[in-house]
């Protein structure tokens, strides 16, 4: 038998600060999963900036900052309220305050997905641009903040995978004494990496409406689809159907049929 490699016992919190304790028993504390978050929001901003730099770009530095703010309040209000309505409804109903405690952990894309909708909506009006002239220009910038987040996973060891015998499966101290699959590790190189490599180069070029954010769309949708195939779900949840659907990949479907839909209707603009 092979020795079984073991998930790094990382502290989920950064820097605690044991002096300041204002909070009765919940010291304050900066935990590795905000600052993941704090990662992706800098990637964000840096690289919006370059790409404004680029030849071309009707963008101003100036609406960048304005851009990431909205950006930013939807990705935490959406991500946190989609994982409480999609995911565990019935903990925030007992435990109402814990919605606010984002510093812990439990963040769903799909939500935040819906709050980035909502903030580009809500960002378009105000500049005068189109609903996708925004689209187009956030989703490229978006991976490294995704991949970011699901490290941040990894560092708490949760959304670990099911048991697995390969020779990079993980024993995880939450996951009890068998190795998985470092699932979180998946979608950082597909949600991360490779996302952003693709849609940073098919952007690049200039392209119809609506096409980077639906490839952006496809690609997501179909990276975490795969990898909810070797992912536990949620315990409130279970598998939905067939012993293996689950809520991530029911909600990936209407990405991937919107995602494909906007490859379509852009690539007959350009006919």
């Amino acid at each position: 038998m092979r020795p079984m490699l073991t998930a790094p016992n990382i502290d989920p919190i950064a820097i605690h600060f044991p002096a300041f304790d204002f909070f009765g028993h919940h010291e304050p504390a900066i935990h590795w999963y905000g600052i993941m978050y704090l990662l992706g929001f800098l990637a964000f901003w840096w690289f919006a900036n370059r790409r404004a730099r680029s030849s071309g770009s009707t963008w101003q530095r100036e609406e960048i900052a304005d851009l990431l703010f909205y950006g930013a309040l939807g990705v935490i209000l959406g991500g946190r309220l989609g994982e409480v309505i999609f995911y565990q409804p019935k903990y925030f109903l007992e435990y109402p305050l814990k919605v606010f405690a984002i510093w812990e952990g439990g963040m769903s894309f799909h939500g935040g997905l819906l709050g980035v909708i909502v903030a580009i909506w809500c960002f378009a009006r105000h500049t005068g641009r189109t609903f996708f002239q925004v689209a187009d220009f956030v989703v490229p910038l978006t991976p490294i903040g995704l991949g970011a987040g699901r490290f941040g996973n990894f560092i708490n060891q949760e959304y670990w995978g099911t048991v697995s015998d390969l020779p990079w499966a993980m024993v995880f101290r939450t996951g009890g004494p068998l190795a998985r699959h470092p699932s979180q590790l998946y979608e950082v190189a597909l949600e991360g990496v490779a996302l952003f490599v693709i849609l940073w180069l098919y952007s690049a070029r200039p392209r119809a409406t609506g096409a980077v954010s639906g490839l952006f769309l496809i690609c997501y949708g179909a990276f975490r689809f795969a990898v909810e195939f070797v992912r536990v779900p949620d315990d409130n949840l279970g598998y939905l159907a067939f012993g293996w659907v689950t809520m991530g990949q029911m909600l990936c479907l209407p990405m991937l049929l919107f995602g494909a839909w906007l490859m379509w209707r852009a690539a007959h603009a350009t006919e």
